[in-house]
């Protein structure tokens, strides 16, 4: 070897870790949710976020670089994103690639291995970073278009060989995405003591130039994304990873340098934290998880997965700079020819051993890879592709002749991606392989559906009871197809019909996406932000939570259906259907409660039920997808049940909420009524028979002679209070399943935990017959607020077959003398916040005003009942006066004279008269909060009451909407007028008898 023909050799050097963070534009969904952007960006290294409850407090964290693309670009005219001010701060692809990219070209070109991860949640522009969308390509076609590019204009006494592999891993098995040929448990990954970890068999086609790699990145896509569909899972779910082996060979200085370019685009960082959230007892440790957990544990090494949440933010300090004190100690790979020759002999004779050749595996007969000359592969792959040339060039052909399928992919890398074409005729589709068009995912059935091309038009009929969705809603029979209908075939495979050539125009086909798919089946189903309360702000503004929540929902209903049909195919027997936790309820002043989605599971044999949260969901059907590909691997599917994603315990139900206002307890008034139970949807579960009642410490039913007019005559007394609850009429819940029980629980006020009533089974009607006596002491002026503004809030439970009943330990009440319990043991203020009315629905204000004018009237009598104290002590100091001008005889004879039959008459009758008109203010008050109550429950059920989904019935809706309107309207006026007349007319007596006294 001639070492004056070698080229120097650069020194091994040592390189920090380079962080860059990238924030995206909001997606469509994020902008309908309400969405606010908390990061800001005032230099390409410094990331600011705000706190979202608190904008004022922050957090800066540094890196290498960061780029900010939330806002401020436009579309140039060949369709690229562009600052849209020449002095702006966005960062396109062009500049991401400039800065990272290049980096990696000018490693590969000096002969080091280098690698780039794409790191961050679903959705967060992984992909778009790395592979790019339509005009504005990423990293990765960047690199290799420029590499090729160089290759060009580089010295022609140097051979360079390019070589494109792409992988992908899922449920830790590798997949090769240039290779149609699946094998069972995917490919292997060994290691060697000189090629150090590859994957055995992992296919690796020479290349030319730039356009050969994107039609194998097209290729690969193809393949993603059958496989994706045939395995229910979306790309988000699994790693990719794109090899590029650049080897440069130096014919005059006999040396070579060999790079290795690795480009990888993770899976969503999400996964491992929502596993085993909520509570879940399944947890981490099924297959799917490995990779990401490992990755997560090398990540949080790192410090790299920050920016999670504030709480997160707030824990930790600035640990992203300690990933810059992580070193890598890089080395340039070069060898001579001799060397490279004599290093491949010797590992394949370490290989072969003492094994005969007829054992050895297929790929180690023969020379390796290595060994076969640059042109032989050349060649090999040049073949390839002029029939891959001649597919390609036939389907562009078909796509601008024949009507034809699209799918359409929740990651819009692989949307478009496969093609279905329609010729003219009749043609099945399916997953039978007799069929034209060959179809695959969940809910798909060997024979799903006919479409029928002819006479300019095309028609798609079901087969049986086959699922098929067109324009979000679901057909049975023969139907005509438009250009650029959606369909859904089986559980959730989306595509996009494109009609015949004389229909097409210039359509911008990128805003049927995922998003716009399932936002039309829920439309269909009923299913719209406005129905879930996103307008009953009062201010006409869109709720943002709502509006998230809408969100969830829309996002769910695929999983669900794909989860069903996984529950079908598995024989588990569940049904499962997205709920709206608290959608009609609200808490104990009427205010509307957090809503948030939830998913009710259905055992359909025994009837169990269980209320799945969406964390929960989330982990379960990724569990499920794991045991679903077991099955159609043709592995055993059987788990023991504590491992089973589709069972778990039985469990107690939240039915629905009661709520009875206790204003009457303000006034001493006993309550007695029936009031509706009302489930998540607002609709009437069950009856509750209550009666509410003042007592004595004794537990004596005090009388109307107790009543006060004023709730400030009990400040600093006691008072004592029974509630009984008495029964449980027509409950739905067991309606449904005799064998079922039921539970109530309440908590009143400051009390410390819930209370609730024994179990009972197996009756429709259940006689819950229960009393507890609550005792203030020293009633404070918060308790009277909130007995004047609050409702008892009483839950409805259900009980299953197995399930540990509902019970409290009432060791950490405060008890009475007489045993019963304290209430109103601390200083809690429930005075509604001003603040806060203008949430409030116009309908509420009215009530809120008329209850102001009834404390007017109020006032009006406690100001007559002091004039009546002046009046008499008026009267008693004329009579003291007259009585002092006369002799003590005549005094006495006077005052006897006084102290008559008449004058005693008199002063007895207007005693009476005075207790007799507070008995009637009273029982005014008492008839005016009876009907205050039944406002109060038409109020509710008018603001959660929803439109029909068939239109034919919108009419009679609006016109049964205004009467409830009307109606409510009339009972709030004539509660008012007759609560008015009623105190102008005890006003007047009681004037008459004062006068009459005088």
């Amino acid at each position: 070897m001639n070492n004056g023909k070698m080229l120097k050799m650069p020194m091994p050097s040592t390189d920090s870790v380079k962080v860059a963070v990238r924030v995206r534009p909001f997606s469509q969904r994020e902008k309908n949710s309400g969405s606010k952007c908390v990061i800001s960006m005032h230099s390409r290294t410094t990331t600011i976020i705000q706190d979202p409850k608190n904008p004022e407090h922050t957090k800066t964290f540094t890196f290498d670089l960061a780029y900010w693309s939330h806002n401020g670009f436009q579309k140039d005219k060949d369709g690229v994103f562009i600052s849209a001010d020449p002095g702006g701060k966005f960062a396109g692809q062009k500049e991401v690639f400039h800065d990272l990219g290049r980096g990696i070209l000018d490693s590969a070109w000096q002969g080091y291995n280098t690698t780039l991860l794409a790191y961050g949640q679903t959705g967060s522009g992984k992909s778009y970073s790395m592979i790019g969308f339509g005009a504005n390509k990423g990293i990765i076609p960047n690199v290799c278009e420029e590499l090729f590019q160089a290759i060009e204009n580089r010295d022609k006494n140097q051979e360079y060989q390019v070589t494109f592999s792409m992988l992908e891993i899922y449920n830790e098995q590798v997949r090769d995405l240039l290779s149609r040929i699946k094998k069972p448990g995917g490919l292997r990954v060994r290691e060697d003591q000189q090629l150090g970890f590859y994957v055995d068999g992992l296919k690796s086609v020479p290349c030319e130039n730039y356009a050969q790699i994107e039609r194998l990145m097209e290729q690969g896509a193809k393949i993603r994304t059958t496989a994706s569909t045939n395995m229910n899972a979306s790309s988000s779910r699994s790693h990719m990873i794109i090899t590029i082996q650049f080897k440069q060979v130096f014919l005059d200085k006999d040396l070579t340098k060999l790079s290795s370019i690795n480009l990888v685009d993770l899976a969503g960082s999400e996964r491992q934290k929502s596993s085993g959230s909520e509570g879940d007892r399944l947890r981490e440790g099924s297959r799917v998880n490995l990779s990401l957990t490992n990755l997560g544990n090398v990540i949080s090494a790192f410090k790299l997965d920050e920016l999670v949440s504030w709480e997160r933010v707030q824990k930790k300090e600035e640990q992203n700079d300690l990933a810059k004190k992580i070193r890598n100690k890089a080395v340039v790979n070069t060898s001579t020819l001799m060397r490279e020759s004599r290093g491949e002999n010797e590992r394949l004779l370490l290989r072969c051993g003492n094994c005969r050749v007829a054992e050895l595996p297929a790929c180690l007969l023969g020379p390796p890879c290595d060994q076969i000359s640059w042109a032989n592969q050349l060649e090999q792959a040049r073949r390839e592709w002029q029939q891959h040339y001649v597919a390609i060039a036939q389907e562009q052909q078909m796509m601008k002749t024949f009507p034809h399928l699209l799918n359409v992919n929740e990651d819009p890398q692989l949307t478009g991606v496969l093609k279905h074409f329609i010729q003219a005729g009749s043609c099945d589709a399916g997953q039978a392989a007799s069929n034209a068009i060959i179809l695959q995912g969940l809910g798909i059935s060997d024979k799903h559906a006919s479409f029928m091309n002819s006479g300019g038009k095309v028609t798609v009929t079901p087969y049986g009871k086959c699922k098929v969705i067109v324009n979000g809603v679901p057909i049975t029979t023969k139907t005509k197809l438009r250009h650029l209908d959606r369909i859904i075939l089986g559980s959730n495979s989306a595509y996009l019909y494109i009609g015949f050539p004389s229909e097409r125009g210039s359509e911008d086909l990128s805003r049927f996406d995922y998003d716009f798919f399932q936002l039309e089946r829920a439309a269909a189903e009923g299913v719209s932000a406005d129905k879930l309360g996103a307008m009953n702000s009062g201010d006409g503004k869109a709720d943002p939570s709502v509006l998230a929540v809408f969100q969830d929902y829309v996002k769910l209903m695929p999983l669900v259906a794909e989860a069903n049909q996984m529950s079908k195919e598995l024989k588990k027997g569940l049904n499962m259907e997205l709920k709206v936790k608290n959608l009609a309820s609200s808490d104990s002043r009427g205010c509307d409660l957090q809503k948030e989605v939830t998913v009710k599971v259905t055992h359909q044999r025994t009837h169990q039920v269980w209320i799945w949260s969406k964390a929960k969901f989330i982990n379960r059907k990724f569990l499920m997808e794991e045991l679903y590909q077991r099955f159609l691997d043709g592995e055993d599917s059987q788990v023991a049940q504590e491992d089973d994603p589709f069972w778990d315990p039985v469990e107690v139900v939240h039915l629905g909420s009661a709520h009875i206002w206790l204003q009457s307890l303000a006034y001493c008034m006993k309550y007695e009524e029936q009031v509706e139970f009302l489930n998540c949807d607002g609709l009437e579960e069950a009856v509750l028979h209550i009666h509410i009642n003042p007592c004595s410490p004794t537990g004596q039913a005090r009388g109307e002679e107790d009543v006060v007019t004023d709730p400030v005559d009990l400040l600093g007394k006691r008072m004592d209070f029974q509630i009984r609850l008495v029964q449980c009429l027509g409950t739905k819940w067991l309606k449904e399943d005799a064998e079922r029980g039921v539970q109530m629980g309440y908590r009143i006020y400051d009390l410390p935990n819930t209370l609730y009533t024994k179990p009972v089974w197996k009756i429709v009607n259940p006689q819950i017959d229960e009393t507890v006596q609550f005792t203030t002491l020293n009633a404070s002026q918060e308790f009277l607020n909130y007995l004047q503004t609050n409702a008892l809030i009483v839950d409805l439970w259900g009980l299953q077959e197995g399930c540990a009943e509902l019970s409290c330990s009432r060791l950490d009440l405060m008890v009475a003398g007489e045993g019963h319990i304290l209430v109103d043991t601390k200083k809690i203020s429930t005075v509604m916040d001003i603040g806060q009315s203008n949430q409030i629905p116009e309908l509420y204000l009215k009530l809120l005003k008329l209850e102001q004018e009834t404390e007017l009237l109020r006032n009006i009598n406690r100001i007559l009942r002091e004039e009546n104290v002046l009046l008499k002590e008026s009267i008693e100091r004329t009579s003291s006066s007259q009585q002092a001008h006369q002799p003590s005889s005549t005094r006495k004879i006077t005052w006897m004279t006084a102290q008559g039959p008449a004058a005693r008459e008199i002063n007895q009758m207007c005693t009476t008269q005075q207790a007799s008109y507070d008995r009637e203010f009273a029982r005014a008050l008492k008839v005016f909060y009876q009907s205050m109550n039944v406002a109060r429950g038409q109020f509710l059920k008018l603001r959660h009451y929803k439109p029909p989904e068939d239109d034919r019935m919108l009419r009679p809706f609006v016109h049964q909407q205004s009467q409830m309107l009307k109606d409510f309207g009339d009972l709030l006026e004539s509660s008012l007028w007759k609560l008015k007349n009623d105190v102008a007319l005890i006003v007047k007596q009681k004037k008459e008898c004062l006068l009459h006294a005088e």
